[in-house]
C-alpha cells in the first residue's frame, strides 16, 4: 500500500521548500520507531546488569534492535487499534524474541516512559541541526557585516526615510539577535535534554527500591539527565523548546522581511541570490520574485502555531493524561521541521546575498539632503537652540516637500540660519556618509563576538 502524501512535510512535490531532508528523517516513521528501540533495548541491557531481568533475556531483546527488519505498515495498524505506537512496538519486539526473553521486554516502564524519553532522543538530534544553522546564519550574517561594514544606506522608520546607517549595521543587528538565540539554546538544553522513567504515575513502584537505580542508570546509557521527579503531565521543556524555535525563527523572517522590502523595484538595494529559473513569472519574463523569503515566512508562521498547541499542550489532568498528551504527537515534528525550512531558507539568504552600495547611495538622494535634516537641527542647535534649529528646519522641510527650491539652497536663505553657519558647513552636514553614527564600531562590537 503506498503512502499517501497530503501532509507539507511528506510531500514529493513540495516538501524541500519546507524543511530540511536532514530534519524529515529524525521524525521519520522509522526513526521514530527506531527510538523507541533503543530505549527498550537500553532498558534491558540496565535492568540485566542491575540483576532485575535475565542477562539471557536482555542479550536475547538487543539482538531485535534494528527497526528496518519491523513491519512500519502493521505498526501502524497496531497503532490505531491499541491507541499508542508503543504497544504494537512492544508487541512485535516480544514476538521477534526466542524462548519467551521479549516477555522481560519493558519491564516496569509505561507507554509515555518510552515515547517521552525516544522524542527527546529525536529532539537532541534536531537541536544538533539547529545549531548547525545557527551557525551557517551567523557567518553569513558577520561575512555581510564585515563587508559592508561602512556602505551608507537609508534608514527607514515608518517604511520612509530616516537617517543614514550602513548596510553593515543593519547586518550586524540581525547577527546580534542569532547571538542571542545561540545563548537562549545552550540554556535550554539544559532542560530539554532529560529522559523521561516513571512508570504508571511516575513513582516507580513497579521496581521497589531499585527504580531510582534503573532510572540513573538508563539515562546514563542514552546520553540523558536523569530527571528530579517525573514530567509526564508537566510539559514545560517541550513548550519551551517550541517557544524558542518561534522566537528563532521570527528573527530569520524579520531579515527575510527587510530582504524581500530591499528587493522592490523602487528600491533595488539588495536582492536574493540569482539562480537561473528561480523566481521566475510564468507570464511576466522580467520578474526576479523573492523566494526564499516567502518560504521563511511561511515556515516561520506554521511554527508559531504549533508553538502555540504546545503550550496549549501543557494543561493536562492529573497524573497522566487525556488529549494534550497526543497533541504533541502531531506537533513536535511539524515545529522542528518548518522551523528548518526557515533557517535554510534564511542561511541561503544570509550566505549569498546580492548588495547594490551604488543603488544604496542613489537612493540616499531621493530626498535631496532632506533625511540629513536631523543632522541640520543637532549642528544649528549649539547656536540656536534645539528647539528654534528644529522648528527652522521643519519649516524649510515642508518647502522643499512643496517643490520650492533645494534643501541647501533654501537652509543658506534663512538669514538666522545662514548667520549661524556657512554654506560649506552646511553641505558638510548633507553628506550622508558623515551621519552614520557610531554604525562601525557597533558592527565591531557585534562582530568581536563571533571569535
Amino acid at each position: 500500500m503506498s503512502q499517501l502524501t497530503a501532509s507539507i512535510t511528506d510531500s514529493v512535490v513540495l516538501c524541500d521548500l519546507f524543511g530540511s531532508r536532514e530534519m524529515r528523517a529524525i521524525f521519520d516513521d522509522r526513526n521514530r520507531v527506531q527510538r523507541c528501540l533503543d530505549v527498550e533495548l537500553a532498558l534491558a541491557r540496565i535492568q540485566a546488569q542491575l540483576g532485575i531481568i535475565p542477562e539471557a533475556a536482555a542479550t536475547e531483546i538487543n539482538r531485535h534492535g534494528n527497526a528496518a527488519t519491523y513491519d512500519i505498515e502493521k505498526l501502524g495498524t497496531g497503532t490505531v487499534r491499541a491507541g499508542s505506537p508503543i504497544v504494537p512496538i512492544v508487541n512485535a519486539l516480544v514476538a521477534k524474541c526466542a524462548d519467551g526473553h521479549g516477555e522481560w521486554a519493558h519491564w516496569g516502564a509505561t507507554t509515555q516512559d518510552i515515547m517521552d524519553t525516544a522524542m527527546v532522543l529525536q529532539m537532541r538530534d534536531a537541536i544538533a541541526l539547529i545549531e548547525a544553522d545557527i551557525t551557517a546564519i551567523r557567518r553569513g550574517l558577520t561575512d555581510l557585516a564585515v563587508k559592508h561594514r561602512d556602505v551608507p544606506m537609508a534608514g527607514r522608520s515608518n517604511l520612509q526615510h530616516a537617517i543614514p546607517i550602513t548596510f553593515g549595521y543593519k547586518a550586524a543587528v540581525q547577527l546580534a539577535s542569532f547571538q542571542r538565540h545561540a545563548e537562549r539554546l545552550a540554556q535550554i538544553k539544559t532542560r530539554l535534554l532529560v529522559g523521561e522513567f516513571g512508570g504508571a504515575v511516575g513513582t516507580l513502584a513497579s521496581l521497589g527500591k531499585q527504580g531510582l537505580a534503573v532510572q540513573a542508570a538508563l539515562m546514563a546509557e542514552l546520553g540523558l539527565a536523569q530527571p528530579i521527579i517525573a514530567w509526564h503531565v508537566t510539559r514545560d521543556t517541550v513548550a519551551e523548546i517550541a517557544q524558542f524555535l518561534a522566537l528563532l525563527t521570527a528573527s530569520c523572517a524579520k531579515f527575510a522581511l527587510d530582504v524581500r522590502l530591499l528587493m522592490q523595484t523602487e528600491v533595488a538595494e539588495a536582492f536574493e541570490p540569482f539562480q537561473a529559473g528561480r523566481g521566475s513569472s510564468s507570464t511576466m519574463p522580467q520578474k526576479r520574485n523573492p523566494v526564499a523569503g516567502n518560504f521563511v515566512h511561511a515556515c516561520a508562521a506554521q511554527v508559531r502555531a504549533h508553538a502555540g498547541l504546545l503550550t496549549e499542550a501543557m494543561v493536562q489532568d492529573h497524573e497522566r493524561a487525556t488529549g494534550p498528551f497526543q497533541m504533541e504527537w502531531a506537533s513536535v515534528p511539524e515545529v522542528f521541521c518548518m522551523a528548518s525550512g526557515a533557517l535554510m531558507h534564511t542561511a541561503f539568504l544570509a550566505q549569498g546575498l546580492v548588495i547594490d552600495a551604488g543603488r544604496m547611495r542613489a537612493n540616499l538622494d531621493l530626498t535631496s539632503g532632506l533625511l540629513l535634516s536631523e543632522a541640520v537641527m543637532m549642528g544649528l542647535g549649539p547656536a540656536l537652540g534645539r528647539q528654534v534649529a528644529h522648528d527652522l528646519v521643519y519649516d524649510i522641510c515642508r518647502e522643499v516637500a512643496q517643490g520650492r527650491g533645494g534643501f541647501l539652497d533654501l537652509l543658506c536663505a534663512e538669514p538666522t540660519i545662514s548667520a549661524a553657519m556657512t554654506r560649506d558647513q552646511l553641505a558638510n552636514l548633507l553628506d550622508p556618509a558623515g551621519y552614520v553614527g557610531l554604525s562601525g564600531v557597533m558592527v565591531d562590537r557585534v562582530v568581536a563576538r563571533e571569535g
